[in-house]
């Protein structure tokens, strides 16, 4: 509750820094209003040029790490079959641990500029993490990017100390911990030419940027902000 209040009494300063960075909020400030949505999932053209992108740059990592050790490593079954099984079990577990484990960093990051907890879900091939919250421009773009750095740097350590027989299990991943950052980055990309001021909602497969807008009637905007706002919480639970 204590948190709750706090956000709230965040939200109402809001309204008054308009022209600077805005704080991370429960509810949308008076006079905000969409400007921009962007939804990986219906907007079907979008998300078959990002997959696009992130097939030729797996393919280039690939191609990069080969060059550095043969892929014919990883489907090495001189030491039989079993043996060679048990890898590819390994690996593909590995995989959907990533898969994960990627989402509870952008989880972390919300819990800790929102102060409360995230929701995670499924779709057909991904995973997400959202929120009911409204974030800063800084604060998003930290929550956004935050999984592709981390992972980025534990998988980099590991491709450098495991022996050359594990090496393709690691590189593998973090080929696609980079590759698999194009949707984040295209996000961010497009928040970054908005104004500072903005505030950024993202249900895990819908982010909605709002901004600042000249309302006829300041005071039933926000009332429709709150309700909005309230209206998200409720259809989560």
């Amino acid at each position: 509750m204590k948190q709750e209040k706090d956000i709230e009494k965040i939200s109402k300063k809001n309204t008054e820094k308009n022209k600077g960075r805005m704080e991370n909020s429960m509810f949308l400030p008076e006079g905000y209003d969409q400007i921009l949505e962007i939804d990986l999932v219906k907007n079907k053209k979008l998300m078959i040029g990002l997959n696009v992108v992130n097939l030729i740059l797996l393919l280039g990592l690939l191609w990069l790490g080969h060059k550095h050790l043969s892929i014919l490593q990883l489907l090495n079954i001189r030491e039989g079959l079993m043996d060679y099984l048990l890898r590819l079990a390994i690996l593909v577990v590995s995989i959907f641990l990533y898969m994960g484990l990627h989402e509870k960093v952008h989880g972390v990051m919300i819990r800790h500029y929102s102060g409360r907890p995230p929701h995670y879900g499924y779709g057909a091939g991904y995973a997400y993490a959202g929120s009911d919250c409204y974030f800063n421009r800084r604060s998003y773009i930290v929550i956004a990017l935050a999984p592709v750095v981390v992972w980025g740097v534990v998988l980099e350590v590991l491709c450098l100390l495991l022996p050359d027989r594990w090496f393709w299990h690691a590189y593998f991943i973090q080929a696609i911990n980079l590759a698999g950052a194009v949707g984040d980055l295209y996000v961010v990309f497009k928040i970054l030419r908005q104004k500072k001021n903005i505030l950024i909602s993202d249900s895990g497969t819908v982010m909605t940027v709002y901004g600042p807008v000249e309302p006829q009637n300041p005071a039933a905007t926000l009332c429709e902000n709150k309700d909005r706002s309230e209206g998200r919480e409720k259809k989560r639970q």
